[in-house]
């Protein structure tokens, strides 16, 4: 009789079902008024007396057993029933995950990134918190030099040595005291300026600055790469360079596209010239060379910057460059489908 009640244990505990039906049935086999138990139960008085502990220990394991076992069973099915009522059918497939869209800064920073990393330039990046040195004095700009009123500075006021970078060009002063030319890199990243936020203009900007060190570079190299530039991501094959100052170039100039004059749009953003502004550039300055140990009697280079919002702007045609930082989802969405 004790081994009946072994075998039955085994049994119970081996049991799985997925169906109210057949744990219904479980349940009546075992503990129904005409169950297995209830028969048990009844024989236990004709049980040998040095038996009855064992077999009445048996029995109630064998009970708890199957009462544990449909209460189990039952939970387990009443809460595949709940997720199946919230969720519906989980065999189905799922609906389609909604993609987003990359920030349109982006997408114009890494269209500049891929046409210079096709003519050999590498990508540097550094602090946006800078020190005195980097981001001025090393770039020619020694302390109280006129063009530092150039740029509007936010300072940190616990160190007045330190501050949030104007320009990636400072990316370029860590890039050449670290490497030996030949040098020919990229400095993508956001910048900040003291400024008053207009339609135009904006405290925080991104900018991407390129560098080119070596023997015998010329101002033709710089203006040739240029021209490479415009015709890759324009589809313009007229520039300009016009006279300029910057303090860490010499000679420096401004470079225009020609943009033409066919829509009305032309018209508005080149104010009727068909001449469109894009960045700056010029030979690096000798000072810069010796700041950041490369001797300018061997070496020398050329520099450029732009900034990636106007760059944008005008490939987007977006006429106000505070929509760029608003997080305005009906603006964003309009960039999914670009590359």
């Amino acid at each position: 009789m004790l081994d009946k009640v072994k075998e039955l244990l085994g049994e119970v505990n081996a049991f799985q079902s997925t169906s109210r039906e057949e744990i219904e049935a479980f349940r009546i086999k075992y503990l129904g008024s005409k169950g297995l138990l209830k028969g048990l139960f009844a024989e236990f008085k004709n049980v040998a007396p040095e038996s009855r502990k064992e077999f009445g220990q048996a029995l109630n394991s064998l009970k708890n057993a199957a009462e544990e076992k449909v209460a189990s069973l039952n939970e387990a099915l009443e809460n595949a029933q709940e997720d199946s009522g919230i969720y519906g059918d989980l065999t189905r497939p799922a609906e389609p995950i909604q993609l987003g869209a990359r920030h349109p800064i982006s997408l114009v920073k890494n269209q500049i990134i891929e046409v210079f990393n096709r003519i050999g330039f590498t990508v540097s990046e550094g602090p946006e918190i800078e020190d005195d040195w980097h981001n001025f004095t090393a770039l020619n700009l020694p302390e109280y030099h006129p063009a530092r009123d150039m740029q509007d500075t936010f300072f940190i006021e616990k160190n007045p040595d330190t501050l949030l970078r104007t320009h990636t060009s400072s990316v370029q002063v860590r890039y050449m005291e670290n490497n030996k030319p030949p040098i020919r890199t990229i400095s993508p990243g956001r910048v900040f300026r003291n400024e008053d936020i207009s339609a135009r203009a904006h405290c925080i900007f991104h900018q991407v600055e390129g560098l080119y060190i070596d023997t015998d570079v010329s101002f033709a190299d710089l203006k040739q790469t240029l021209l490479y530039f415009t015709k890759e991501m324009f589809g313009k094959s007229k520039i300009r360079l016009r006279p300029s100052y910057f303090p860490f170039t010499e000679p420096s100039a401004e470079v225009d596209i020609y943009w033409g004059l066919e829509t009305e749009t032309d018209y508005r953003i080149t104010k009727g010239t068909g001449w469109l502004e894009i960045m700056g550039c010029g030979m690096v300055d000798p000072n810069v060379l010796q700041n950041c140990n490369i001797d300018p009697s061997v070496y020398s280079g050329y520099a450029f910057g732009m900034g990636i919002e106007r760059i944008a702007m005008l490939l987007y045609q977006i006429p106000d460059i505070r929509m760029f930082y608003e997080n305005d989802v009906r603006f964003l969405e309009q960039f999914k489908s670009a590359l």
